[in-house]
Order: C-alpha cells, then structure tokens, then sequence
C-alpha cells in the first residue's frame, strides 16, 4: 500500500530510503516505486543468451511486478534483453542499498540502459520491472 507514497515522493523529487531487511529484493521493491502489492521474486535468470530470452518470454504476460538479481557481468546483456522482450516497461535498477555507494535508477529499461552505457558496472544488482498491463 505504501508504493502510492514512494511514487509521489520520487516524483516530487524527494529522497527515498528504505530500512534494511533479510533480503535486497525487497528494499529494491519499495525503493523502485513500481507497484508493491503483487510482486514475484525471479532470481537470478540463466547466464546463457538464449535460454535468458527464453526465460524472460515466459514472463511477458506476468502482471505483477518483477523481480530479478544480476551481477555486474550481465546486467546491461538482461537489461537490453529485458527491453527486446517486455518493451519499454518502467523499471529501476538498485545496488549497494544500505550502503555507502547505494544507488537507485528509475525509469524506462531504454533510459536505464542509456545510464549505465559505458560505466563501470561494480556490485550485484536488483532489477524491478512493471509487470504487463494488459489494454
């Protein structure tokens, strides 16, 4: 019930932390402001290209928000994978959280690709992407 408040916090442009728990996936969650009351936690998805696209295709037709751990290796690969399969979906990336170094990027997979593009890519990753909506 509390992604209505975090969404219009970062709209508003408002700082947005979250208390650690037992597990990443769920600070990322809240932190994503994608909705937060049906959710499904993925893990990690196959290193190899085609059985990753396979698994993600899988997927296209899953409403409730998704969510994904990436190592820095293949986090921009699944990203663009990501934006092949399921489109344009909101998305937000986070890393580090509780951290020193924490950071969280929000918005479409494309602006989320654009701003990791040419970075050195440090630390494990959760990915937290809109589930489909169907028209």
């Amino acid at each position: 019930p509390g992604f209505d408040l975090v969404r219009d916090a970062i709209s508003a442009g408002i700082r947005v932390e979250s208390i650690p728990g037992p597990s990443a996936f769920v600070s990322a969650l809240i932190l994503s402001g994608l909705p937060s009351h049906a959710f499904t936690f993925i893990g990690y998805l196959p290193q190899k290209e085609k059985a990753r696209v396979h698994a993600l295709q899988k997927l296209i037709h899953e409403p409730r928000t998704l969510i994904f751990y990436e190592s820095p290796y293949r986090i921009q690969k699944t990203l663009k994978d990501m934006f092949e399969v399921f489109g344009d979906r909101q998305a937000s990336v986070s890393r580090e959280m509780t951290k020193k170094f924490e950071e969280t990027i929000r918005g479409k997979l494309s602006d989320i690709i654009g701003a990791l593009a040419g970075r050195k890519i440090l630390g494990e990753w959760a990915i937290v992407v809109q589930g489909h909506e169907s028209s």
